[in-house]
């Protein structure tokens, strides 16, 4: 039994090291550090309630909408308050506008630049990969990064600025969109299905969102030429539906909140037996036996953030979230086959959570949520208000849950008289990214890189660049 070091990674945010227990050219083992302790949730207690309105957005510079909208669902769960059906609205079309760039960043910037390595070299579409996604110098690159930036317009005309808005209430957004904001939006999102139409696809949206079977999607990979379609022959010749095979059980907290509900369900999945049911939120739990914290209480509306490097044991700064004592994956995987997406479902039931179905999902949300954004912009409501007014905030301890591009967040969050007594955050890295828990059972990606065979390259191996990248890690939102 040897044992080997990958880290740090790059093109990952924040301090990541993954260390693989190999035998025999097999990983046995595997333990993910997240190495870096921020403090946030320190920061917002005994504050006034609202800034947190101002402070967790801060949390990271690319899902900052997703932090400013969990801290907002709690506020309104304090109130309660029914939030304005255009605030909804203009909400989720911020909301999707910053999971959509997340997801395209995470493709041609995170995720398809390891196809060019020279660990490649002899792959027939290997020189194609390169010139098309090589990191910096890929043509990709000069297509993808100005569509994401004119995507992120529709930032400016709803909340301001990006990231870091201050827009966001628990009752709406701050700012009223005049008629010629709404005719700005609809020209942003033509521009940007045209780039996905032409780019990303190179055919319509709807053909896209319309696919629901593996078999269609081979079709798809062998008729279409956009970027979707090379990476889908790429990932057919590496066998990447056989590659970094996760828990098996899939949640989704429900995504995009409207005036009727959820666009996207909230819902548990259970891959092996194919159970569906409402995911039992209350029953999530914090396990702090390897990571570097202060023993406390399990649960998140009661527990605390301090930090003890000393630990016995430990070896991460993120805590281990169990749902009802199980490890889950979050993530847009997760939301699709909740909602229950053909294609999703499909892939699931072919080979479970692998790399190739996490990263189908994602780009399949590209799609998706260009769509939804549509839809939403043409509900608007010009007349009515955006925004209902504050009410006084309840004592007592409260939950926010939204769906980030990387998966389900949530704030928890106690008041007492208008000041914050306790703030706890679970971010979908730390869910995806946990160390094991007091039972020995290992987080989901631990889980999904034991079994692969790494040879002779060890920490080298570009599979293991693949599997954790499939997850998106973003270790900044894990270590408060």
């Amino acid at each position: 039994m040897s044992r080997i070091v990958v880290g740090p990674f790059n093109r990952v945010e924040g301090d990541l090291e993954v260390t693989l227990d190999v035998e025999n050219g097999v990983v046995r083992e595997a333990r993910v550090s997240a190495s870096l302790y921020r403090g946030f949730e320190q920061l917002l207690l005994g504050r006034p309630a609202a800034d947190a309105l101002a402070i967790a957005p801060r949390i990271c510079g690319i899902c900052s909408v997703s932090q400013s909208l969990a801290a907002a669902a709690v506020l309104r769960a304090a109130q309660p308050i029914a939030p304005a059906p255009n605030g909804l609205l203009a909400t989720n079309i911020a909301h999707a506008a910053e999971n959509i760039a997340d997801h395209l960043t995470h493709f041609y910037v995170f995720f398809m630049p390891d196809f060019a390595r020279a660990a490649y070299a002899g792959r027939p579409w290997r020189a194609a990969a390169e010139a098309r996604f090589k990191a910096v110098s890929g043509a990709a690159l000069r297509e993808a990064l100005p569509a994401r930036a004119r995507l992120l317009e529709t930032m400016g005309l709803i909340a301001g600025k990006w990231p870091h808005s201050l827009a966001f209430r628990a009752g709406g957004v701050t700012r009223a969109l005049a008629l010629g904001d709404e005719m700005r939006l609809r020209a942003l999102l033509a521009d940007f299905r045209t780039f996905l139409e032409r780019t990303l696809f190179a055919a319509p949206l709807e053909a896209v969102t319309a696919l629901s079977s593996t078999e269609e999607l081979d079709r798809f990979a062998d008729s279409a030429a956009g970027d979707f379609s090379a990476f889908l022959r790429i990932a057919r010749d590496l066998r990447l539906a056989e590659m970094g095979r996760g828990p098996g059980l899939l949640l989704s907290a429900g995504a995009y909140l409207g005036p009727e509900g959820h666009r996207f369900p909230a819902g548990l999945l259970d891959t092996k037996t194919g159970g569906l049911r409402e995911p039992p939120l209350d029953h999530i739990e914090e396990d702090v036996s390897h990571a570097y914290m202060r023993d406390t209480v399990a649960d998140p509306a009661l527990s605390d953030t301090l930090p003890d490097i000393h630990r016995e044991g430990a070896y991460s700064f993120a805590k281990a979230p169990r749902l009802e004592g199980r490890a889950v994956e979050v993530g847009a995987l997760a939301r699709q086959a909740v909602a229950g997406h053909a294609l999703i479902r499909d892939l699931l039931a072919g080979g479970g959570s692998t790399v190739l179905a996490r990263i189908v999902a994602r780009v399949l949300e590209i799609a998706l949520f260009t769509q939804a954004m549509e839809d939403w912009t043409r509900a608007l409501a010009p007349s009515e208000p955006y925004c209902t007014p504050d009410a006084p905030l309840a004592d007592g301890a409260f939950v926010g849950f939204v769906e980030a591009a990387r998966g389900t967040l949530g704030h928890w969050a106690s008041f007492r008289d208008g000041q914050i007594e306790r703030y706890q955050i679970i971010a979908p890295t730390t869910w995806n990214f946990s160390p094991r828990d007091a039972a020995g059972i290992p987080g989901p990606l631990e889980q999904a890189l034991a079994g692969l065979c790494v040879g002779e390259d060890g920490a080298s191996n570009v599979a293991v660049q693949h599997i954790v990248r499939s997850f998106d890690p973003c270790m900044v939102c894990t270590a408060h």
